[in-house]
């Protein structure tokens, strides 16, 4: 690389080429599928010719490399996402309610009366918390300029609400 960067042709081309069995090596530690490979061989590539003058001849090139490749191959995980897959779960697909189901949505009506209900008895400054960033899903700054309160005040309410509606709701402590 080092005679690449003064101008000789020849030696950058070797070393692209030979530098492509280190970026391939790197891409499937970090999990590339091997259909996508060679799409990170080229991006990596592509910003070696481009950042090839930030390369030090008195360090590794071949960890120079590494790197860049590195962080390509985790630029075209998140491109693609961590590889997607549909899951069948027979058990769950039975137990998910109908939204159509009559019963289903008389249940939904019984539970929101339930948490309206809790809601109601929570301490003021709780219920406050609760509406203003729960129910009206306003932001910390929006909150605390209607409330008086500052935001590390509405966190601590918010979260003491939170933890006695899963008590009264669900039985947890």
């Amino acid at each position: 690389m080092a005679a690449a960067q003064v101008g000789d042709r020849v030696a950058y081309e070797r070393v692209l080429a030979d530098s492509v069995v280190l970026i391939r090596h790197v891409a499937r530690r970090r999990g590339i599928p091997a259909d996508s490979l060679d799409d990170v061989v080229q991006e990596t590539l592509l910003t070696v010719h481009r950042v090839r003058h930030t390369y030090d001849p008195s360090r590794s090139y071949d960890a120079w490399l590494a790197a860049i490749a590195g962080r390509r191959a985790v630029d075209a995980l998140r491109r693609h996402g961590r590889r997607r897959r549909e899951v069948h779960d027979e058990i769950a697909l039975n137990q998910q309610a109908d939204p159509d189901d009559a019963s289903t949505a008389s249940e939904q009506m019984q539970q929101a009366r339930r948490l309206r209900a809790a809601i109601a008895e929570l301490p003021p400054r709780q219920r406050e918390a609760v509406e203003r960033l729960g129910l009206e899903e306003q932001s910390l700054a929006d909150a605390a300029a209607h409330t008086g309160h500052n935001t590390g005040a509405l966190k601590v309410s918010l979260h003491r609400a939170l933890k006695a509606l899963r008590a009264r709701l669900h039985g947890e402590s």
